[in-house]
């Protein structure tokens, strides 16, 4: 932390892939966090556990979710302090980061143990799922607070171009997540309680680290001197809030989709969870490449350097793109080997590939929807990116996942059509806006 990387010089191309490629590595890190409890589990139980992480997981998703859209505030803030050569208040922003999220992390922490019950039912989880699930919840809801805390850290860290440390943090505590699970799932027996305590540990872990390597480093954190400022807590919220408020959305009809897929019955349920490890596995690069453009497009646009952001622009979408495409043909074409993975049943495996066969045209559109939505917020321009990713997942995704079940009923084909349908409306919006120049029209300030 003592170094601040700046990202208004050099090679476009190098300097994107350079700082991208940590996030692409942590994202995966982050993958094999849930992927390892489904795959351990698929071998040591049931499709009764298997279908229980995949509703535990929706919950703590959305939760993922909107931490991971409100620390965008304090990434694009910091990372325009950056580019406007503000650095002298990076400290005070460092410290009240921390606490607003800690503070956060502490609320919804006891907010979600209280609901874990309603939770459970919201989602129409099986009935031979239940308890599984809500032992679940519960483990992983005490994590909460290590979530908020490390990815407020990790924000911090990139906004000031630091894209290395938060996966050396992640990587430890998923080698460790790793181990625990053999240990509590197959060693012990515990089931999905082990699943929940071993990604819960690790998540403290990456959380510990993160404050250690902050306070080796004085120069802007020092854990005594800690507190809130509500100023900056405003500004952060400001900005983050818009992406919080799409992601959470977002996440919102995908829980509505696996509430529709649980009345299907446990295979469907089952096959669904499967699939969406596939499924965030093939958007990690578009995803990590979107999220390294905020910060990229942030401190460019604070440097008036406009030519430099819209290149980047199309460096991040040609690179995702590269990506996407691998991934489409293993899904489109192979879903039958993405299930056997899994150890699935035949009948979850056909239920899975029934879903892919459509789903996985989702694959190659989010190269350009990830990007330009990374882009806008790098803009500052949130409340746009968020009123696009609100409309197309309330009055697209939503309505279509239903209209299209009804006319596919029995299977999940309707559901892997909806989803890129809903994209693409996205990507169109977002295109259209591009052309109309408003996004240069960067005025977001520690001021406004």
């Amino acid at each position: 932390m003592n170094k601040v990387n700046d990202l208004i010089h050099g090679n476009i191309t190098q300097c994107l892939i350079k700082f991208a490629i940590p996030f692409l590595l942590a994202n995966f890190v982050q993958f094999l966090y849930g992927t390892m409890d489904m795959a351990i589990l698929s071998w040591f139980t049931s499709n009764a556990s298997i279908s229980a992480v995949n509703v535990g997981t929706q919950v703590m998703q959305f939760i993922s979710s909107l931490v991971t859209g409100l620390t965008m505030g304090a990434t694009i803030l910091v990372a325009m302090l950056i580019g406007s050569n503000r650095k002298e208040e990076l400290k005070e922003t460092v410290s009240a980061t921390i606490s607003l999220f800690i503070f956060l992390g502490t609320v919804v922490m006891l907010t979600v143990i209280a609901l874990i019950p309603n939770l459970v039912n919201l989602l129409r989880t099986p009935t031979e799922a239940v308890q599984l699930a809500r032992n679940y919840i519960m483990i992983c809801g005490f994590g909460i607070i290590f979530t908020f805390g490390y990815n407020a850290i990790a924000a911090i860290l990139r906004g000031m171009g630091d894209s290395k440390n938060p996966l050396i943090f992640i990587s430890v505590a998923c080698v460790t997540n790793i181990v625990l699970d053999f240990i509590f799932i197959g060693t012990f027996k515990m089931d999905t309680s082990g699943a929940a305590l071993a990604t819960t540990i690790s998540q403290g872990i990456s959380f510990l680290l993160a404050i250690i390597h902050l306070q080796k480093s004085r120069n802007y954190f020092d854990l005594r001197k800690m507190k809130m400022n509500w100023n900056i807590s405003k500004i952060i919220m400001k900005i983050g809030i818009p992406v919080s408020f799409q992601e959470a959305i977002i996440s919102i009809s995908f829980i509505f989709i696996t509430a529709v897929v649980n009345t299907f019955g446990v295979n469907a349920s089952a096959a669904i969870g499967i699939c969406s490890k596939f499924e965030a596995l093939a958007m990690l690069p578009a995803s990590a490449f979107g999220a390294a453009l905020s910060t990229f497009v942030a401190q460019n646009m604070s440097a008036n350097k406009e030519d430099r952001a819209i290149k980047s622009l199309k460096v991040s979408i040609g690179l995702s793109f590269a990506f996407s495409v691998i991934f489409f043909v293993i899904g489109h074409y192979f879903p039958n080997v993405v299930m056997s993975i899994f150890n699935s049943s035949p009948e979850v495996a056909l239920a899975g590939s029934q879903y892919l066969l459509w789903f996985s045209v989702d694959f190659i559109l989010v190269a350009f929807g990830f990007t330009f939505n990374g882009f806008y917020n790098g803009c500052g321009k949130t409340v746009f990116a968020m009123l696009v990713g609100v409309i197309a997942s309330i009055f697209v995704r939503i309505p279509l996942t239903y209209l299209l079940v009804e006319l596919t009923p029995g299977n999940l084909t309707g559901i892997g059509i909806a989803i890129p349908i809903a994209t693409t409306f996205q990507i169109i919006v977002y295109f259209i806006y591009l052309k109309t120049n408003r996004w240069k029209n960067f005025e977001l300030t520690q001021e406004s």
